[in-house]
């Protein structure tokens, strides 16, 4: 939610305006923690994982509403940690857009966005608590890995880590590596890194079907050997959730079509590769293992 999101583009995920194909790329905090929470608490017993692992039935979860309230309690921890540049998006489309609700009463009602962006004029606020973990930054857990040295891997060396991916797209059924270049306005030195626009990892062109429950893991950097990398580990670099749209009695595969876009500044200075040319990605499927196709992994400069 930090590292992640320093900018409400990178945080929000990308626009979704009418007539676009659905699933343009979520932000992070919709992908990690809001994804993850949902699978977890399902049902795996249950043919189609109800309760929070699916989304027809999650809202039937107890646990949906206090998963749900903490994730906005998140957005407004993020909105605090820099004002200046941590602010709600001021598109008119995004502003507009409306939901129907039935209230109280029970009347059908329509709530804009721009309608519940104000907790004073909700009343509601929530509690005031330290947050030490603001300032923690993550631990480098395993020695920093320049694209000059993959050639020197060892043939063994390289089967123990992750698969070389060869040509996309890819079907991500075990751990998959790739050596992608940085554009070259993006290298830079750790003092020039403090004021450089933000750097951002794209995995493009993934798709899954819609019914199937995915995590894959992204690592930057992380040496030959990505499973010594904790979840607390540096060189994670985050993660893509799909939380399962179905129902027992539709029995249709829908495959969708979407990005994981994921900030790179704080990263590779954090693993003080600002001025190589090329980082190493590895893709690791922790669920739903040769179900999802990778289209492309790429470096581009956002605003």
């Amino acid at each position: 939610m930090i590292s992640l999101s320093p900018t409400p583009s990178l945080f929000f995920g990308s626009p979704y305006r009418a007539g676009d194909d659905p699933n343009q790329g979520p932000g992070p905090v919709e992908n990690i923690p809001h994804g993850p929470v949902h699978i977890w608490c399902g049902d795996p017993e249950q043919p189609a994982g109800e309760d929070m692992g699916n989304f027809y039935s999650a809202g039937r979860d107890p646990l949906f509403y206090a998963h749900h309230a903490n994730i906005d309690r998140m957005w407004a921890v993020w909105k605090g940690l820099d004002p200046r540049r941590h602010t709600d998006l001021t598109d008119p489309d995004w502003l507009d857009a409306s939901f129907l609700f039935y209230d109280e009463d029970p009347k059908l009602v329509r709530i804009r966005v721009r309608d519940v962006l104000d907790m004073d004029r909700l009343r509601y606020r929530y509690q005031d608590v330290p947050t030490p973990w603001t300032s923690a930054r993550p631990v480098v857990t395993t020695q920093r890995v320049r694209s000059a040295t993959s050639s020197l891997l060892t043939p063994t060396a390289r089967a123990a880590g992750a698969k070389e991916a060869a040509r996309f797209p890819v079907t991500l059924d075990s751990p998959t590596r790739v050596t992608v270049k940085r554009p070259v306005s993006a290298r830079r030195s750790r003092a020039e890194s403090k004021l450089a626009k933000e750097e951002v990892l794209i995995i493009d062109g993934i798709q899954v079907d819609m019914d199937v429950a995915v995590k894959f893991d992204v690592f930057v950097n992380a040496g030959e050997d990505h499973a010594a990398v904790g979840p607390g580990g540096r060189e994670l670099a985050g993660s893509f959730v799909n939380v399962p749209h179905r129902h027992k009695h539709d029995k249709r595969g829908r495959a969708i079509k979407t990005t994981l876009r994921l900030a790179l500044n704080e990263q590779l200075e954090d693993l003080g590769a600002e001025g190589d040319d090329s980082v190493v990605v590895t893709l690791v499927p922790r669920q739903g293992k040769g179900k999802v196709k990778i289209g492309s992994v790429k470096i581009e400069i956002m605003d």
